[in-house]
C-alpha cells in the first residue's frame, strides 16, 4: 500500500526497528511524507534505555536500533509539543480512556491532518487507532 503521508507514533517506529515489521516498514518506505511528534523521539529513546537496564537486548542490538531510529527520525517532519497540541490533547477522544501520551500523539496527528490532506495514522497501538477513527 503506497501512502502519500503518514503520521508515525512511537509504537510503530519501535515495532519496525526492534521487531522487523516488514508490512509497516513497507508502508513507511512508500510514504512520500512522514510526520511524528517530538514525543516519539523521547519515548523511543527511553524504551532503548529501559531495554538496556533490564538487559533485554544486547548492546549491538541497541546500537543498531538507535541508528535505525535516527535514520527514521531524519526522514520525519518533527512536530513540537506546543500549547495548541496540549490543549487539543485535553479535548480529544472524550469517550475513550486514552493515556496522556497517546492523547498527545492523537492531538498532533489531528492538527497535522488539518494541514496535510490525506494524512494517515500508522500505529501499532490499538487504543490509539480506535480513538483516531473517532477523531
Amino acid at each position: 500500500m503506497a501512502a502519500g503521508a503518514l503520521y508515525l507514533d512511537t509504537s510503530v517506529a519501535l515495532r519496525v526497528v526492534l521487531e522487523s515489521s516488514t508490512d509497516q516498514q513497507s508502508q513507511i518506505d512508500a510514504a512520500a511524507t512522514l510526520i511524528t511528534s517530538r514525543l516519539s523521539l523521547v519515548e523511543a529513546g527511553r524504551s532503548l534505555i529501559r531495554l538496556r537496564v533490564m538487559a533485554q537486548a544486547s548492546e549491538e542490538q541497541l546500537a543498531d536500533a538507535a541508528r535505525e531510529l535516527d535514520d527514521l527520525w531524519g526522514r520525519c517532519h518533527i512536530w513540537e509539543i506546543t500549547t495548541q497540541v496540549c490543549d487539543t490533547a485535553i479535548q480529544v477522544a472524550p469517550s475513550k480512556a486514552l493515556r496522556s501520551l497517546d492523547a498527545i500523539h492523537l492531538a498532533t496527528y489531528i492538527l497535522a491532518r488539518r494541514q496535510l490532506e490525506g494524512l494517515e495514522l500508522l500505529t501499532a497501538d490499538h487504543r490509539l487507532a480506535d480513538a483516531a477513527r473517532l477523531a
